[in-house]
């Protein structure tokens, strides 16, 4: 009988023992979210007193602020490739540390392991503990890095209690880990947020194109926690999401979700992380009703195309009257990503009864040069200077603001044009008109 215990104990190393195991030119890709495992991270700017050098970071969503993408002094030894953007990679793009990598969800992994074949790569991850059978969930994120172990990649984990065991093709044999970290800080939380009239608006209206038995994807903020709350009196709903969230939760545990119609794996939620509170941590927590499978997959188009009614619901955070939207920056600043937009849209096209929806208010508050706030619309004539074309005009579908549902699909430029500035803020319409006039957008 394997005697799993020593395994593990055997491979148990202090921070500080695992940093010194990489390498100049390795390549360690940091697991998603709330998985990401602080200890190492927190201390991984040591490579610099190791000597190691022209290590590189790949990470999604990281919500740590670490000293090694703080710091320019130690871009030589570490340099982070980032493929969402939060307010830390902001800063450290601005610092020199980081970069960005434009990316769809489902093929951004092997994209890059095509680009880094002679180089060594690590998984960095956070597991939940060791079952009698020898095996470690990898928790609330696969969004890559069961993928990334499938393909040889080195694993550094961090072992922890507070995170919950949850099922997929995420399990881990401790014989094939490398190092492991043990901690029992507790797992990072983001809370649902109270939204406003204005998102209660939007998710009435996003509600209405959402018919009983469909399959939805939703992500995190106002606006999903408020599709969510007029959702509760919907019934058969699925869930089929690259992100699985508390509101979620409510909707399971409200009956608004049975997962009974969904026609592609029946009786399950699927999605491949998840973040939120301690709440969803809890129900997450050996549930096998919650798959987590390896983003690639979840993300596919082909295989959201196999779900019924399939409702992909994104944001954007500008959009021209052709219906180009621009979701991931201000103007040439990088902000946050394309990550899954793209993917959810059209595989929503290639599900029976599917449908994209782009969410957003129809204004935004900025400061001008003088420092004094101002009221902008978020339908524009064209998008800033610079602006990342997040989701292209051939595959706009719903366009939903305060004012009403903008339906694209099969439009022309010109009756697009009209559609958009009726639900654009009244105050900007007359404008938005002489714009679409004056520039032949037609």
């Amino acid at each position: 009988m394997t005697d799993y215990i020593s395994i593990y104990k055997d491979k148990v190393k202090s921070v500080e023992e695992a940093l010194k195991k990489i390498r100049d030119n390795d390549v360690i890709f940091v697991a998603q979210a709330g998985a990401e495992p602080m200890p190492l991270l927190e201390k991984l700017h040591l490579l610099k007193d190791y000597g190691t050098k022209n290590v590189e970071v790949q990470n999604c969503l990281p919500i740590g602020n670490y000293e090694f993408i703080n710091n320019p002094a130690y871009k030589e030894n570490i340099f982070t490739h980032g493929w969402f953007f939060t307010s830390a990679l902001r800063k450290a793009q601005r610092n020199g540390n980081a970069t960005f990598t434009p990316q769809h969800a489902h093929i951004a992994v092997w994209k890059k392991l095509s680009s880094i074949k002679e180089r060594r790569k690590i998984v960095f991850c956070t597991c939940s503990p060791m079952d009698k059978h020898g095996y470690l969930s990898l928790s609330i994120s696969n969004i890559y890095e069961k993928e990334l172990i499938d393909n040889g990649a080195l694993i550094f984990c961090e072992v922890n209690s507070n995170y919950p065991r949850t099922f997929g093709d995420n399990l881990v044999s401790v014989k094939d880990i490398d190092v492991i970290v043990e901690s029992d800080r507790k797992v990072p939380e983001v809370n649902l947020v109270p939204y406003t009239k204005v998102d209660k608006k939007i998710g009435s209206y996003i509600a209405d194109l959402v018919e009983d038995g469909s399959t939805i994807q939703l992500g995190i903020g106002n606006i999903p926690n408020a599709v969510a709350a007029e959702l509760r009196n919907k019934k058969h709903l699925g869930i089929h999401t690259e992100m699985f969230t508390e509101s979620m939760v409510d909707l399971i545990e409200c009956g608004a979700v049975d997962n009974s119609q969904k026609g592609f794996f029946d009786e399950r939620s699927v999605c491949a992380f998840a973040f939120g509170s301690r709440k969803l941590y809890d129900f997450l927590d050996d549930n096998p009703s919650v798959l987590f499978k390896a983003g690639s997959w979840v993300n596919d188009p082909y295989v959201i195309g196999h779900n019924n009614k399939f409702i992909s619901i994104n944001a954007s955070l500008e959009i021209d009257l052709t219906g180009q939207c621009c979701s991931e920056s201000i103007g040439n600043v990088q902000y946050t990503g394309t990550g899954g937009q793209a993917d959810t849209v059209i595989g929503s096209q290639r599900s029976k009864g599917g449908k994209s929806i782009i969410a957003m208010h129809s204004t935004a508050q900025i400061k001008d040069k003088n420092g004094n706030r101002k009221t902008i619309s978020k339908i524009v004539p064209f998008l800033k200077q610079g602006s990342i074309v997040s989701l292209s005009r051939n595959d706009l579908d719903y366009v939903v603001t305060e004012n009403g549902v903008a339906y694209l699909r099969g439009l022309s430029v010109k009756d697009r044009v009209e559609a958009l500035i009726s639900i654009a803020h009244p105050d900007f319409r007359e404008e938005l008109r002489f714009q679409a006039k004056k520039n032949y957008i037609w």
